[in-house]
């Protein structure tokens, strides 16, 4: 048959989704009219164009010959999909067609079906659920990669009722997930609409890791497609790539073009007025009548300035207020701890084989990463040298105040500097042995200073773990904070600070109401359970956001005064740099040769190369620039050193991410062999499987390009903000040295990122 007529005769009429798709038009059209007279300004000819092209897009993919074709090419297939979940669903909403169906419906269905059906709490509280933006990108996210598994992939192609169950899933997950990117009136966000870029970028993740497997994998995936007809020539492999590309390239700019839109909004001053009028925009008269309906039937409008709030998920909330569940993972990392210190002292002194080698060094540190970046500072929450601190507390007096001269923290950053630096000079990475030792002096400072000081004075003044995670901190989406700052103004106990009855209150001395932004928090939650109001919670924030509003905070003070908290950023920023750059071959070749020819010991080398890095070179860079910006600004050049420094923390943070997480994707397997070799060791179970493979995937440089990406335009964002508070007449003179500054960075951590790096704690290295 000629490919022409073949095409036109795979036109087929399923009843059941055009009855279905003609009284969704049917419905919405006649509310639509109904709205005109109402609220036209929300209702205009667009929005009905909108949700009739959602409509036509469905019957495309369901009554075109592409479904007909579909169980004969991969590619058509996956046009389908695309036109299903990414295509479909934005247009539908765009229509607004929540009113429109409401009132374009029958008045007995509304009246005696769908409004006692959306009262019923039950249903309610599953919508509430479902509705979620968590559980709709989980749910658009696991739809996908689930209906390509080989096994359901063919069922559907031999079941039709399966491939109706894939193709409906496909269409309710995307309606569900892109729900809330168009946010159709009369629905508010849950989440502020900065989330919805990384809320994106993830499922563009996802999808590109799926188009990339379906690209590059060698065999054919799916049988059914390997016996059937060749179709114009085309090899069944050849097909498999143009569908893997079909998903790679267009369903990409379907996430990444919004994200960009997002972000321009964002940072446009005019556009976050507009945004900030629409939300604000107050239900006229004529809308009543049409609210008083939706209230009928168990609509509610969420408070306009209400937060997310972690608290407030259910049994997540419950399980992070928990005294217990604290207590209880302290207890399970100190078992860990102690299983690293035995393997360490007993174990083999290979890295690769050593819970020593592998867990500190490689995966504490990328789930550390990841926890800041979804969440914020969950290690202190979980950390078992608090569990040992306060068994000092029990057997010693702590009544001490630590030393005034020591209320800063360039004892800290001190401890900072020499923690990277033993770590190279001395590869502790590569000695279980030391691992060990370092893991009991650590327990041993927190057991003494604790022990003899009160208010946290370890936490607050010595751990150098704990200003790492404070200071990238500043960056989480997540932080303990007040709900309703009313509620404090009347308070007069307290309590979050002073505690009540025997529930401590903060011992870093954070009052809640005067508090702003993670630093200093180690998420104890004690002000949570103190405060008598339940009036503390685990709210979103926009990350970053207290990088560059000067405020005044509690305990802290202003970060323009800070210059000891400058100064720990600045060697955190250029020490992500300067600990990834020690890992690549053309440093370390610069290593070997400075010992060899100038017969440097390692240490010196480390010591002189860490002081260029962290220390001479940032200082020249960022002192210029803080230099150029206070003479513009008429400022003191303490105060805006500090200001700026300060914006630089996103960039650091996306070097350590990009870093830790390369290590902690391609050095994945190298924990199941080590607890294998263990149990063989303690019970005869036999040899471990030293070949197990990593979860490395070939865009993971995509994804640290993607991290470094968003640190870079964060610390851009943050340095602007700083620069037309200090000088609105000049804001982009002021800000001109930190833009260079953040592209230098950003350009040595793209060379480090692309250069060949030492696999340290497996085999192979």
């Amino acid at each position: 048959m000629d490919p022409a007529d073949a095409i036109i005769s795979s036109w087929s009429a399923p009843i059941v989704p055009i009855v279905g798709l003609l009284l969704f038009f049917v419905f919405y059209l006649r509310g639509w009219f109904r709205l005109q007279f109402r609220v036209p300004n929300r209702f205009p000819l667009w929005r009905l164009l909108a949700f009739a092209g959602g409509l036509a897009v469905v019957f495309l993919a369901l009554a075109s010959p592409l479904d007909a074709f579909a169980n004969l090419l991969l590619q058509v297939h996956m046009i389908q999909h695309l036109l299903l979940m990414m295509i479909a669903p934005p247009l539908l909403l765009s229509g607004a067609p929540y009113l429109p169906l409401l009132l374009g419906s029958p008045r007995w269905l509304v009246r005696d079906v769908v409004g006692p059906l959306l009262a019923w709490p039950p249903l309610q509280r599953l919508i509430k659920l479902v509705s979620h933006p968590i559980f709709a990108s989980i749910a658009f996210v696991s739809s996908n990669v689930v209906w390509h598994l080989p096994f359901l992939y063919e069922l559907a192609l031999r079941s039709q009722n399966w491939h109706n169950v894939e193709h409906l899933s496909f269409l309710c997950t995307g309606l569900l997930f892109w729900w809330h990117l168009i946010q159709p009136w009369p629905s508010r966000p849950v989440w502020p609409r900065w989330t919805m870029i990384p809320y994106l970028l993830l499922a563009d993740i996802q999808n590109t890791a799926l188009a990339a497997f379906l690209c590059f994998y060698d065999q054919v995936l799916y049988p059914t497609y390997q016996l059937a007809p060749r179709l114009w020539g085309i090899k069944p492999l050849d097909d498999q790539v143009l569908a893997g590309t079909i998903m790679w390239v267009p369903g990409s700019m379907v996430f990444l073009v919004p994200a960009a839109t997002i972000a321009v909004q964002l940072l446009s001053p005019t556009m976050r007025r507009r945004m900030s009028s629409n939300l604000a925009t107050p239900v006229t008269t004529q809308q009543s009548d049409i609210l008083q309906l939706l209230r009928k039937i168990g609509w509610r409008a969420p408070a306009p300035n209400a937060q997310f709030d972690l608290f407030r998920i259910p049994f997540l909330g419950a399980l992070l207020r928990a005294k217990a569940f604290r207590r209880g993972m302290q207890i399970v990392m100190l078992l860990l701890a102690a299983a690293i210190v035995l393997d360490g002292f007993l174990g083999p002194q290979t890295t690769a084989m050593n819970l020593a080698g592998v867990l500190p060094w490689t995966h504490w540190r990328g789930f550390t990463v990841i926890a800041l970046l979804v969440a914020g500072n969950f290690f202190c929450m979980v950390c078992p040298f608090t569990f040992v601190r306060d068994l000092g507390r029990r057997l010693f007096p702590h009544k001490r105040t630590w030393p005034r001269y020591l209320r800063t923290k360039w004892f800290s950053a001190v401890l900072v500097v020499l923690y990277l630096w033993a770590y190279e000079a001395f590869s502790l990475w590569n000695s279980p042995w030391l691992t060990a030792w370092i893991v009991i002096g650590y327990f041993a400072a927190a057991f003494f200073v604790d022990g003899f000081f009160h208010a946290g004075s370890f936490c607050k003044y010595v751990c150098p773990i704990g200003q790492f995670h404070f200071v990238q901190s500043l960056a989480s989406p997540f932080e303990v904070k007040v709900r309703t700052p009313d509620v404090c103004s009347r308070c007069r106990t307290f309590d979050c600070i002073r505690g009540r009855n025997e529930q401590p209150g903060c011992e870093l001395k954070l009052f809640q109401p005067k508090k702003a932004g993670n630093f200093d928090c180690t998420f104890c939650m004690d002000c949570v359970h103190a405060c008598p109001h339940d009036n503390v919670g685990l709210l979103a924030v926009q990350p970053g956001a207290n990088l560059w509003n000067g405020s005044l905070r509690s305990s802290i003070g202003r970060f323009a005064n800070r210059t000891d908290i400058a100064v720990l950023v600045i060697l955190l920023v250029f020490g992500a740099l300067t600990n990834a750059a020690a890992m690549v071959s053309p440093v370390t070749g610069a290593f070997d040769w400075f010992m060899c020819s100038l017969g440097l010991p390692r240490p010196v080398v480390i010591a002189v190369f860490l002081l260029l890095g962290m220390l001479v070179i940032p200082g020249g860079l960022v002192g210029a620039s803080a230099n150029v910006s206070r003479l513009l600004a008429k400022r003191s050049f303490i105060n805006t050193f500090s200001d700026f420094s300060m914006t630089l923390v996103p960039l650091g943070f996306g070097m350590w991410l990009a870093h830790l997480l390369f290590h902690l994707f391609t050095a994945s397997h190298t924990p199941i062999p080590v607890v294998q070799r263990l149990m063989a060791d303690l019970f005869h179970t036999g040899q471990p499987s030293w070949t197990v493979a990593s979860l490395a995937f070939p865009q993971l440089l995509d994804l640290q390009i993607l991290l470094l990406d968003a640190g870079l335009v964060l610390s851009w964002y943050a340095s602007w903000k700083v620069a037309t508070r200090l000088a609105p007449d000049r804001p982009f003179a002021v800000f001109a040295p930190w833009l260079l500054v953040g592209l230098i960075y950003f350009l040595v951590a793209v060379w480090i990122i692309f250069q060949p790096m030492d696999m340290r704690g497996m085999l192979m290295s």
